[in-house]
This record gives C-alpha cells, structure tokens and sequence, in this order.
C-alpha cells in the first residue's frame, strides 16, 4: 500500500525538505482527523487524500496544493472549521481547502441545483487561486479510478458528471494526462460492455499491427537522422472513448478507425519543427486540407504542435504530430506545467502562457455567473463554453480571435466586448457588409459597426453559440425588460391615481414606503415592476394608496372622481407591451390592453374573440389608444384566394415593395387544380397602409377573395 513515505521520496526529486515536513504534518492531521472513518471499498478513509495528494506529486505541483490535497475533505467530513485550519497551515491552504469543498451546511432541492450551487462555489474560489480546480481535478480522478464500490445508479451520475464537466476542464486548461483517463473512466462506467469490446479489439489490434508500426517508426527516425535533426520518433494510442466518438460520429467500423497509425515526433526547438515536417512530407505524400499549424495559433488551452496526415504505403493513413519537449510538457499536463516549471525555479514562457490564459478563462466564467439568472442557467452556460472545436478569425488590426466552431458575427462581437456586443448594429466580412447571423470560418476579418443606444435583440439567441454571448445578451434583454417594465408601471400608476385626482409625486413621503413595507418589496421601482408586468393591478394598487392617505388624514375614502383614460401606446415601448398574434392589431385598428402575469400588456383588436372571457373584468382589460406620432412597422396577415399560375410569387413579392411593405412570410396551398391559397405576413405601417396594399391587390386578374386574418 501507498504510504505516506513513499510520497515523501517522491516530493524529494523537486521539493525541499522543509516543504516536505509542512506536507507530511498535513498527512498526520488530516489521518487523525478522519480516525474511524472508512471508502465504501473498506480502506481507512485517509487512503483517499493521500492518493489525491500522488496525483498532484506526478505533475511536479507546490507544497500548499499538495496540503490542501491531504486536507480537502476535512471540513466537508469532520468537524474542522476553516479557520482552524488557517491557523494550523496558513491562509492559502485553507482557502484552497474550502474551494474544493461542497455546500454541506445548505440542503437543496435537488442533485442538479446542488451540483449547480457547489461548482458555482469552486468557480468563486479558482477565481481567486486557480490551483484549487486542479486539486479537484485530483480529487475527481482518485474518486473515478475507485468508483466499483458505489451502486450502479450512483456510478453512471458521477460519471456522466464528470465527463459532461470535469474532463472538458482538464481539456480547456490543457491537463491532457488526466483529462485522457477521466473519459476513459467515465465510458467504462456508463458504457461497460462497449468499453470492453473496444479494449479487447485495440488489444488485439496492437499485436497484429506491431511490424507495421515498428516499420514506420524505424522509417521516420531513420529519415530524421539522415538530415541531421534532433528528435525522438513515438507511437501515439488512441484512447477509448476516442475511439468510440469516432466509429459514432462518422460512422465508421473499428477496422477503419484503426487503420490510421499515428506518431509523435518530440524534438529540441520550433525551427526543428518545422524543418521535420519538410522532411516528412518529403517522406510520405501529405493529405491535402490535414494539416494544422497550432504552433502559430495556439489552441485556447495552449496546446502547440504540428498536425500533419501522411499517405502510408498503399494509401495507408499516418498521423504525424511534431512538437518541443516543453509543448510535450504543456500537451500533458498544461496548466499544471506552470508549477512544474516554477519546481526547478525558472519558468517556462509556455507556462506563463497557459496560466494567463486559464485566468482570463475563469475571468470569463465570473462575468457569465454575473450576468446567469442562477446556478442552473450558470452551468448550462459553462457547459457550452467548454470543449469547443476552434475557428480563428482576425480584427481588423490583425489581432487573432478563437472561436468555437458554428460562431456568428454576434459570439465575435461578444467576444471581443460585451459592450461591443450589446452596441452591435451591422459587421463587414472581408470588408464586405454580413448579416449578424452569419457562421464564421477561419481566415475571416471582421469589423463590427456599433451605434449609440442600440440594444440586443432576443433573436439573437436562436444563432448565438458562445456562452458568454448567451449570458451577456440575456443580462441586457433582463435589464431591458425591468427598465421599461418601471417606465411601463410608472405610467399605469399614474393613470390609475389620476382617477383619484392625484398622481404618484404628489402623494406624501412614506407613503409608498408604507406600501412597500405591506408587501414585503425592497423599493419602489420593485412595485412598478411588478405592476409593469402585470403581476400587480395599477388600480388596486392607486386604490390601496389613496386609503392609506386617507387613513393618515382620517377621511373617508375617496371615491374615483372620473373613468380612468386611455393608455397611449407607440408600439415602441419595448418588451413589456406585445401585439397579440391572434388578431394583428395594427394603428388605426380599435385596440384594448390586456394584462398578462409576467407579460406586461398583450395589445388585441377590440372584437377580438380571446378576450371574450375577460370583458367582465375591468382590472384585467383597460381601454389604448395609438399616439400620434408612430414610426415602427407591425405585422399583418392577409389570406388571398388565386387562379394558380407560373410568376405569381414574383408578381406579388413586386407589387408588395412598390407598396413600401415587406413580406415577413409567404405560404402557398392548393386549393383544388384550378385555386390555390396564399398566405402573406406582410410589414405595414398602419391600417391605411394596409388597405392601400389590398386595393392594389384587387386589381390584379388573377386575385380573388382577399382576407385579413385575426379573429
């Protein structure tokens, strides 16, 4: 068994003794304080942080991760406050424990929010030392390399857990070593019969192929020493859920998958790089469009290397990757190189590199839970901002941009700045104007053309594929909606005093405070809100006021001095007043409000059938009127009846634009041989408007019965 001695050897190779003595005093006392306590598997409990502590030995990391290794189930598990802990081993070591640790003292729900709640947690202590997700990154793959002794239903959650979140981790801060064996334990354990036929297949695989893959490994190196180069020829293993992906996504049998052999070229220096791929490519033909050069544009995580594909003998595929020891060194354990490199006390630039890259990532994740609505939408944002494959796309002054593949114009915006996002009115693609919604591809130079008081618009979140684009444009349609649902409240409020003969200024200071008290809100914007959105009745709340100054006075309580008026809309106002889609109110149109939970007001025609139910109920339905002054488009349907004929559409579409309209929707359905049905949702400024369109369709010979449709 593993001991506590054993690691002490270890840590010898790069730590110096005193460091050593701090981890081995971290040992005795997290052993003492888990005394009694036992893994479902039987072994002393202790077992476990020491294990996760050998992990962290292996990737070279500090003393102080390597303590918070031994300690990181103690508050969790036993009765040991934090601050005894700081006490007994300093601040960071306590605060790096108490990361790692979950919310024990809060009873939640659900499994979901918890999970939700705690990684939420982790992502406000990395924030702080990043050190504390691959303690947890330790943790979790002990915790997955033991997981045979959990009930099957439990194994599959923690599994599926972590493949969805921990091992796309490990891959976005390029920890490849332990994001290798987080998905192969994970597939073993929610798939255990095809995780064993693939393994008896490689196994099998291997043997038959050994002289195949001596042969071109003896080809390659031999070809690197004729030149003169430096470097060590590898033969590169495809792990299992790999293996997996690819027979499942591109739908090939195991033979073709391992048909294509894979190498590793490590050498000395980047020129090296690069002269060795001339060399191979001289070897063996390259595939065309295969090959990678993230040597210059670096993967998000750091990664470096050259990926070229080779023909083999007889067409055979060979993957080739070529790479410097230090790239090797940042390929396996990534981040971690970061200590790995300090351990020796000169650190790499590569290292330095991938540790500010992890920071500006966590930085991300801290502005998406900012702007999340909770923990739950947080971790569906973080779900997708992890593991993307990259695009890259160029600013105008050069500056390279990574981007998950599938991105549009807004995810660049975005990423780019959230204000930049949030003022985004048009872009150019190589100089040339692109709709918002446009997938980028790699080599593209994007310009984004801003405008003062512009704002996000909710379709962008049926293209958008970044989470930091998702969460930002749902921050701003949240301050949006509350900003015009005040506004919105304000003038309902209003209205409904101005019945009393009074207004909301003129009301006496505390009073509303005394509302606000009643009713348990935090201030007055919250109650215009509310009734804004139509969660609140502006009448019974002006009523309540009034009986509260009436109360304050000792007079009887007014009655309403005249009807409340109509509210002027402008079909501007924003997101708390909608047209309802079963009648299509357009300006001119007779129109009445109704208030809808959560909604705010949804506008209808006043014959309009839906709200029949309603009529009776005057704090539901009040009486609109248009303003005067309009200058937005509204939608309207029209359902014509037409002698079917070639050029039709075509006719329309042109008689429609020369009637300064647009059409939104066309739909065609025949009606028998002779007759077919359109259906038009065109973009009219107003009733006049419309009717003008329709005179004008009249006229054509082949247009029948012309129908606006609304109920």
């Amino acid at each position: 068994m593993f001991t506590i001695d054993d690691l002490a050897d270890r840590l010898g190779g790069y730590l110096p003794q005193d460091e050593i003595r701090q981890v081995r005093r971290a040992f005795y006392y997290a052993e003492q304080a888990h005394d009694g306590q036992r893994r479902r598997s039987g072994e002393p409990y202790v077992t476990h942080p020491l294990a996760v502590a050998n992990i962290l030995a292996n990737m070279h990391m500090d003393h102080q991760s390597l303590m918070a290794a031994m300690l990181h189930d103690v508050i969790e598990d036993t009765g040991v406050a934090k601050k005894a802990l700081g006490e007994q081993f300093g601040k960071p070591v306590a605060e790096l424990v108490d990361g790692v640790s979950k919310l024990t003292q809060i009873t939640f729900e659900d499994k979901a929010v918890a999970q939700a709640e705690n990684f939420q947690k982790m992502v406000l202590a990395m924030s702080r030392d990043i050190r504390v997700i691959i303690v947890k990154l330790a943790d979790r793959l002990h915790n997955m390399r033991t997981l045979g002794a959990l009930r099957p239903e439990k194994k599959r959650r923690i599994a599926r857990e972590t493949l969805e979140i921990y091992a796309r981790i490990a891959s976005r801060l390029g920890i490849n070593t332990i994001r290798v064996e987080l998905e192969d334990l994970s597939f073993q354990a929610l798939y255990p019969m095809r995780a064993e036929r693939i393994k008896r297949a490689v196994s099998s695989a291997r043997g038959h192929r050994r002289s195949t893959i001596r042969q071109l490994q003896t080809s390659l190196q031999q070809s690197l020493d004729d030149e003169g180069l430096p470097g060590t020829v590898i033969g590169r293993q495809k792990h299992l859920l790999s293996i997996y992906r690819k027979m499942r996504d591109q739908r090939k049998s195991f033979a073709e998958i391992m048909d294509v052999f894979g190498f590793r070229i490590i050498t000395e220096d980047v020129d090296s790089c690069y002269r060795i791929l001339g060399v191979v490519h001289n070897l063996y033909k390259p595939v065309p469009g295969r090959f990678k050069d993230y040597i210059a544009i670096p993967k998000a995580n750091g990664y470096q290397s050259l990926h070229t594909t080779l023909f083999g003998r007889g067409g055979m595929p060979i993957e080739v990757q070529i790479r410097t020891r230090e790239m090797e060194a940042l390929a396996n354990n990534g981040i971690a190189a970061h200590w790995l490199y300090k351990a020796g006390q000169t650190e790499h630039p590569i290292a330095q590199g991938s540790h500010a890259r992890a920071r500006a990532w966590v930085k991300g994740l801290l502005e998406m839970q900012r702007h999340a609505g909770d923990s739950l939408e947080f971790i569906e944002h973080v779900k997708n901002d992890l593991f993307p494959d990259d695009i890259y796309v160029f600013t105008p002054k050069g500056d390279i941009m990574e981007l998950p593949q599938g991105a549009t114009v807004i995810d660049f915006a975005y990423s780019v700045h959230t204000d930049i996002g949030n003022g985004c009115i048009a872009c150019r693609i190589d100089r040339h104007l692109a709709p918002l919604s446009t997938r980028l591809e790699s080599g593209q130079t994007l310009e984004i053309i801003t405008a003062p008081g512009a704002r996000p618009n909710l379709a962008w979140l049926n293209f958008v594929v970044t989470a930091k684009a998702r969460s930002a444009i749902r921050h701003a349609l949240k301050h949006q909606q509350h900003t015009e649902a005040v506004q919105l409240g304000r003038r309902l409020l209003n209205k409904a005093l101005a019945t009393f003969e009074t207004s909301l200024e003129e009301l006496p200071e505390g009073l509303v405070d005394r509302l606000l008290k009643e009713h348990s809100l935090k201030g007055q914007d919250s109650l215009l809100e509310s009734i804004g959105l139509g969660t609140r009745v502006a009448h019974v709340v002006a009523r309540r006021l009034v009986e509260l100054q009436q109360g304050e006075t000792g007079e009887p309580t007014a009655q309403p001095a005249h009807a409340q008026g109509p509210v002027v809309i402008s079909g501007a106002e924003g997101m708390v007043i909608k047209f309802a889609r079963c009648c299509r109110p357009l300006p001119g149109d007779p129109v009445i409000g109704h208030l809808s939970a959560g909604k705010g007001i949804v506008v209808h025609r006043a014959e309009c059938r839906n709200l029949a139910e309603l009529r009776n109920d005057p704090d539901k339905l009040f009486a609109l009127e248009w303003s005067d002054d309009i200058d937005e488009d509204f939608p309207a349907a029209l359902r014509l009846e037409v002698e079917s004929r070639r050029g039709l559409v075509a006719e329309l579409a042109a008689l429609v634009t020369d009637a300064g309209a647009n059409i939104e929707r066309i739909g065609i359905e025949e009606r028998d041989a002779r007759l077919s049905i359109v259906n038009l949702i065109l973009s009219v400024r107003n009733r006049v408007h419309l009717a003008r369109i329709i005179k004008r369709l009249r006229n054509l010979a082949h247009v029948g019965r012309i129908t606006r449709l609304g109920n």
